[in-house]
């Protein structure tokens, strides 16, 4: 129930007024966002490499409704991954980037934000890196598979992101199993009716583990997005019977920093998603409503600093 409320606070434009006016401690903020400038997230990237660890940034923004605004998404992307390579931190995909639709025009003409992207894609490319299309509410997911494969035709490393959460996944799974084919495996963080989405936990974990063996007796590249000790086993144990360096572990920037760096020195690939900007409301509501346990360290946060 807990969950369900935070979700619901997220797209709440009272809350966000209230808990974006609040005296919130920066604490609380920079420990699930690298910052508001390109020069920001660059600062994190090279400190999470020089760990030997690999990065996904998100410039924070969705749900656009103005072309102008989803013009500067486009060109926030463009200006860190200029600041990214010459920093010399694109080389071999140590840092990409991730994009979300709704932030480049997407819920204005679908066309629009394949150009956006294909401006990303292309800017990504000349930096040596990639880019990974995150995936949205359920109303979305049509319509990100379609641009993905648009972008695929000619940037066939374009990442994807499938939600366990949703019932239609696993079918997801097998059509996009295939070589080439990037796939970041999330649980799904949107607030979803029970006709698309499962809603108990221990359904969406089940359906995590049904998915992750498809993609992992695919021919592509798994990405394992999930903080969960035991999904992070199970997945472990899938591996087994693939060559290093053709799947990775994903988990967020802020949270289990330890176990990433235990991983990465186990000789795992790791890949933090790092989010930056000044939209940082609903990013910060759904990584608390992923991990309810967080409302008491943001609540003391709120009380100390009022």
């Amino acid at each position: 129930m807990l969950r369900q409320a935070i979700l619901a606070a997220s797209r709440n434009g009272t809350v966000k007024k209230v808990v974006a006016g609040a005296p919130l401690s920066r604490s609380v903020v920079k420990r699930f966002v690298a910052g508001e400038s390109a020069e920001d997230a660059v600062r994190a990237t090279r400190d999470l490499t020089s760990a030997g660890l690999t990065v996904s940034l998100d410039h924070l923004g969705e749900d656009t409704l103005d072309a102008g605004q989803a013009d500067s998404t486009v060109k926030a992307y463009l200006l860190l991954l200029e600041r990214l390579a010459a920093a010399g931190l694109t080389a071999g995909g140590r840092a990409e980037v991730s994009v979300k639709l709704t932030a480049v025009g997407q819920a204005i003409d679908e066309r629009l934000a394949l150009d956006n992207a294909r401006r990303i894609c292309e800017a990504a490319r000349s930096a040596s890196t990639t880019v990974t299309l995150d995936m949205e509410d359920h109303t979305t997911t049509d319509s990100t598979l379609s641009v993905l494969h648009e972008l695929r035709q000619d940037f066939p490393d374009t990442g994807a992101v499938l939600q366990s959460y949703l019932r239609r996944t696993e079918a997801d799974c097998r059509d996009l199993a295939y070589a080439g084919s990037r796939v970041r495996l999330c649980k799904g963080a949107y607030k979803e009716p029970e006709s698309v989405a499962y809603q108990s936990d221990q359904d969406v974990d089940r359906s995590y583990v049904r998915c992750l063996k498809l993609l992992m007796s695919g021919d592509g590249y798994p990405m394992v997005a999930s903080h969960d000790p035991r999904l992070v086993a199970i997945a472990g144990d899938l591996a087994k019977d693939r060559p290093a360096g053709t799947y990775e572990y994903q988990m967020l920037y802020g949270v289990r920093p330890a176990e990433q760096r235990r991983l990465a020195a186990a000789g795992e690939t790791v890949r933090v998603y790092v989010p930056y900007g000044d939209e940082w409301y609903g990013y910060l509501m759904r990584r608390l409503a992923e991990r309810p346990a967080n409302v008491g360290f943001f609540l003391r946060a709120l009380v100390s600093t009022s």
